[in-house]
């Protein structure tokens, strides 16, 4: 099964160049697409430079993660896409793994591999839908960190190589593989989200048209958290905030909506308190 590996870039060019030397290592024969938004011309000429084989898209404007998905999917061949942040790292080979458990799995339409943190431990990469709980028992929860064993933590993650292969409602888009049937038949990535939890909304609206998510532990990656977001470090964390009430507003139904006041309040009291600590 061929299949092309997508990279949206921002800025985070010592990360890309890591992660694109280890595609040369363990995917030497699979095509990559990067889109580089806002680029920096030398370092991109670096890149090309370095990277012949690689197609690569320099772009002057930031539309988002979704939207340079989306770019990336237009410059793909056939086959599985694999989305993969700049910041991660394979140790081993990765897009067949995960179609073959596709291939095996016909009603599956995305599945995301293991996904570690930079010290070796297990970030939370599947997930259960946000509702009420995931501000709780969510990834980057205090119960989370301090408890992270807790009911509402189990709830909302799915974790570890001992979970095996599993149907979970969605995966992080720093690692996932789509078929590319699942893509075309919900039209990508939903690029009103500029950046966090279009991922979410891409398996929410998969599942929708009938394809299930799979976490599969049978491959893995390395991924050095947020270090694009670093660059612009208020942007992204109001784009988190926006895009959970877009999600909440698009996913949660007549009674969500009647809430939306409360939540919008409840997100804009997360986001001052976050950026006052930072």
């Amino acid at each position: 099964m061929n299949g092309t590996i997508l990279i949206v870039g921002y800025r985070a060019y010592e990360e890309l160049e890591q992660c694109l030397a280890s595609i040369a290592l363990y995917e030497p024969s699979t095509p990559v697409v990067v889109v580089d938004h806002d680029a920096d011309a030398d370092r991109a000429r670096h890149l090309q430079q370095r990277f012949p084989d690689v197609t690569y898209l320099a772009r002057t404007t930031n539309p988002g993660f979704g939207a340079g998905v989306n770019d990336a999917a237009r410059h793909a061949g056939p086959g599985p896409l694999l989305v993969l942040n700049p910041d991660c790292r394979l140790d081993g080979p990765l897009l067949q793994p995960l179609t073959d458990v596709l291939a095996a799995h016909p009603r599956a339409g995305i599945a995301g591999a293991l996904v570690l943190e930079a010290d070796g431990s297990v970030q939370a990469s599947a997930r259960r839908f946000p509702d009420l709980t995931t501000g709780l028992g969510g990834r980057t929860s205090w119960l989370s960190r301090v408890l992270p064993g807790n009911p509402l933590s189990r709830r909302n993650l799915t974790t570890g190589p001992a979970a095996g292969v599993v149907r979970t409602d969605w995966v992080s888009g720093a690692c996932m593989v789509i078929r590319r049937e699942t893509f075309d038949a919900v039209g990508g990535f939903d690029e009103r989200f500029f950046l966090y939890w279009e991922d979410a909304d891409l398996c929410r609206r998969a599942l929708t048209a009938g394809w299930e998510t799979l976490y599969a532990p049978v491959a893995r990656v390395i991924h050095l958290t947020a270090r694009a977001s670093r660059h612009a470090p208020v942007r992204s964390l109001w784009a988190f905030h926006r895009s959970a009430f877009r999600y909440h507003w698009t996913h949660g139904g007549v009674m969500a909506r009647v809430l939306s006041p409360l939540v919008a309040m409840v997100l804009a009291m997360r986001f001052l308190a976050r950026l006052i600590r930072r």
